[in-house]
């Protein structure tokens, strides 16, 4: 059988590449790479995806796609999961999934396989794109169906002299455009912390820097005064911002599969442009747009963890996404040191703060009516002052 697998170069993939391979079946490894590896990183995977086993190895270079139709509207929405992660790299899966059933639609395997486990959000990310993606095509699972301790994958690659991957299977290593997750090893159990060398980006991190990012209709378009394309832009703030400790993290969640996970992230460019792009909103829009639209960004987040890029309701929320993002336009100026990103100064030509002659603390609007205050804090006073007044007539009736 012809199966096309999708390969991430992890433990799972690796042993399925050499497994099927050596079972007899046709193996033709894809990568879909939506960031953040480099070049030596892709060389690697190719190099050890022959020595697997592999008839052929292919690469797609999704990084582009990725921000157009997933990052700009979690950038857009604001999503942090559980109000800090920043949905990294699980927010990949639904895409990776359309172009592997492209690719495999295209060239007429038989089979499309991945190594998602039984126990992961990924099986459930995966099969459900693939539903409505890739209907007629056969979807094989064999690291959920025929389940297999890492420890016993490792071995029978070993036995075999076949190449492991680099970190040697102590931890799950997953790297997007959007950030890192570190699974495994201490993130089992909610008690202890990883170890520093179990870091990648923010590892022994002691720089500070200052970064200015300007946003067109809330797309990051420049970094520190100079033009550059969203993807070039994300992938130089993982490195330098990383390297002051920004977006380091731990989530521990609800899973798609109703139990509670726990993860390490880094997520660097992340952490700086969502920072940035939440208070350029409050400088621009009204109060209203922004609470219903953060409602919404949350329940975006939601579907989109929970393996839902397909569904319709996601198209809706972006269109209106899109329309409050018409003046999300400005510059942003970030302070990055000690692992904490903090936004020090703003502008844009459609600051609400600007267009208000009054400024808050030492003089109101011109114009503004001194009684107008005065008014409002009745209305707004006026139901708890006759749910007290209810209150006390009862109890005066009771005695």
């Amino acid at each position: 059988m012809r199966i096309l697998l999708a390969y991430s170069g992890g433990l799972d993939t690796s042993f399925l590449a050499a497994h099927l391979a050596s079972q007899g079946h046709e193996v033709h490894t894809c990568t879909v790479d939506c960031g953040g590896m480099d070049d030596a990183e892709r060389a690697d995977l190719h190099r050890r995806a022959l020595a697997l086993g592999a008839k052929s190895h292919r690469l797609v270079d999704a990084r582009a796609e990725m921000f157009e139709r997933v990052l700009r509207w979690l950038l857009a929405a604001n999503v942090r999961r559980g109000g800090t992660y920043p949905l990294s790299v699980g927010a990949e899966r639904g895409l990776q999934a359309a172009v592997l059933a492209r690719e495999a639609q295209r060239d007429r395997f038989d089979a499309l396989a991945h190594g998602c486990t039984a126990a992961g959000n990924d099986q459930v990310r995966f099969e459900s794109a693939l539903a409505i993606v890739a209907a007629g095509l056969k979807v094989l699972a064999p690291i959920r169906d025929e389940p297999r301790e890492r420890a016993e994958q490792m071995s029978w690659l070993k036995e075999r002299n076949l190449p492991v991957p680099p970190a040697g299977g102590r931890y799950s290593v997953n790297a997007g455009l959007w950030g890192l997750t570190i699974g495994g090893g201490e993130t089992l159990d909610s008690k202890e912390p990883l170890p520093e060398s179990a870091w990648r980006w923010t590892r022994d991190a002691q720089a500070e820097r200052t970064f200015r990012v300007r946003f067109e209709q809330g797309v990051p378009v420049a970094l520190d005064g100079a033009a550059v394309d969203a993807v070039a832009m994300i992938e130089r703030l993982n490195h330098e911002a990383g390297a002051t400790g920004v977006g380091r993290g731990y989530h521990l969640g609800d899973t798609v599969l109703g139990i509670k996970g726990r993860i390490g992230y880094e997520a660097p460019a992340a952490e700086v442009l969502l920072s940035a792009h939440r208070e350029l909103e409050k400088l621009v829009l009204t109060e209203d747009q922004r609470i219903v639209k953060d409602q919404l960004g949350d329940q975006y987040g939601r579907m989109l963890h929970q393996g839902r890029f397909f569904d319709p309701l996601m198209r809706n929320l972006e269109a209106l996404f899109a329309s409050t993002q018409e003046h999300v336009s400005g510059e942003a100026t970030v302070h990055c040191a000690h692992g904490r990103a903090l936004v020090t100064g703003l502008t844009s030509p459609f600051s609400m703060m600007a267009a208000s002659d009054a400024k808050y603390g030492e003089r109101p609007a011109a114009g503004a009516d001194p009684a107008g205050p005065r008014g409002l804090a009745r209305v707004w006073a006026e139901p708890a002052r006759l749910y007290a007044r209810a209150a006390h007539a009862a109890e005066g009736a009771a005695r």
